[in-house]
């Protein structure tokens, strides 16, 4: 498990202590990956496979049979190679992995209902861990009120975190820099009600 259930009630409660402060709302969500590339694991595995004839032709004496036969053996050997999480990386280019793990971030703020709040002042909170990416989606409400360097520094201070395995305490001091963003534009409101779960979400 990548958070114990300790350190998502912890982050939970940082939520439901930022959001006593604001008429704002602050979700969470942490992915295993954006993506799993299954198009690159493919091409490359095709691509090797296409390359190894020219190269039996070249070295061997092999039979027109067998080399077909190598050629399958090729494909399915380093599809099963690139489809390992971890070897996937090096067939997908990097800007391809943020913009997967950008369009993720977007998703998640439609599908976790942050366009919610009348007040349009709902913030998302979201880390993908396979492209090492994070991101603040703020809703127009708050958007047009921050400056984008407020929201980096606070991507910053929950990196630093995450680069030493401290993701729990990467979220918590996001948490806590939102809210603070959050109750200086947008302070309690009588009514108001928490419409959002306080809780993180790991996808």
């Amino acid at each position: 498990m990548i958070l114990s259930a300790e350190e998502q009630h912890r982050i939970g409660d940082a939520i439901k202590a930022a959001e006593t402060r604001t008429s704002g709302e602050i979700v969470c969500v942490l992915a295993r990956a954006s993506s799993n590339y299954a198009s690159y694991a493919l091409a490359a595995s095709a691509l090797g496979a296409l390359v190894s004839p020219w190269l039996l032709v070249a070295a061997t004496h092999l039979s027109t049979h067998r080399i077909l036969l190598i050629q399958l053996a090729v494909f399915a050997a380093l599809f099963l190679l690139f489809s390992a999480g971890s070897l996937r990386r090096f067939v997908v280019p990097r800007r391809v992995q943020r913009s997967e793990a950008h369009e993720a971030a977007l998703e998640q703020f439609m599908i976790r209902g942050m366009s919610r709040k009348a007040n349009r002042a709902g913030i998302l909170i979201f880390v993908s861990l396979a492209e090492h990416y994070a991101r603040i989606v703020a809703d127009d409400g708050i958007a047009s009120k921050v400056d984008r360097a407020v929201w980096q520094a606070a991507v910053d201070a929950l990196l630093e975190r995450i680069v030493f395995g401290e993701i729990a305490d990467g979220f918590v001091v996001a948490v806590e820099r939102c809210g603070e963003v959050l109750a200086e534009h947008f302070p309690p409101v009588e009514g108001d009600e928490d419409q959002l779960p306080d809780r993180i979400y790991v996808i």
